[in-house]
């Protein structure tokens, strides 16, 4: 059992080594990471707003616009996340994790939105704190999607 034990701390030192040899201040410095890796972000949930329309062609354009506006604010470096929600009892539609560090910031951003604008999203905003690495996990996702929307 102490062999066990000894071998089990060994692995654990020599990983955590591992790990602070691979350590890069710049790519940490580019992405404004702190010293945990991490940084503000705000967290944005999109609820069913208060417009409730059920014409389809309102409908329709808001939403293409939505889309066109996540793809300008993702090649733009201000969207890190978003998706959208399964089906629930909270009216929640979808997420979007902004690379900015203010509320007010995010608010801007969600005035290029026309399904916000129009009403039909609704967007709760909050500070959130996560890995400064969000930014370039996108260029990954390039080479692994099949289909580019």
């Amino acid at each position: 059992m102490k062999k066990i034990f000894l071998f089990t701390l060994v692995c654990v030192i020599a990983l955590g080594a591992k790990a602070q040899s691979t350590y890069n201040k710049a790519l940490a410095d580019s992405l404004g990471a702190d010293e945990y890796g991490m940084k503000m972000y705000t967290f944005v949930i999109l609820k069913t707003g208060e417009n409730k329309t059920t014409d389809k062609a309102i409908i329709d354009s808001a939403f293409k616009g939505h889309m066109a506006n996540i793809g300008k604010l993702a090649a733009n470096g201000k969207l890190v996340v978003a998706g959208p929600m399964g089906k629930n009892d909270k009216g929640y539609r979808g997420i979007f994790i902004f690379n900015v560090k203010t509320v007010a910031e995010a608010q801007e951003l969600l005035k290029s939105d026309p399904a916000v604008q129009s009403k039909i999203l609704e967007a709760e905003i909050y500070p959130w704190y996560g890995s400064a690495a969000l930014p370039v996990y996108l260029e990954t996702h390039k080479k692994i999607e099949k289909t580019s929307h």
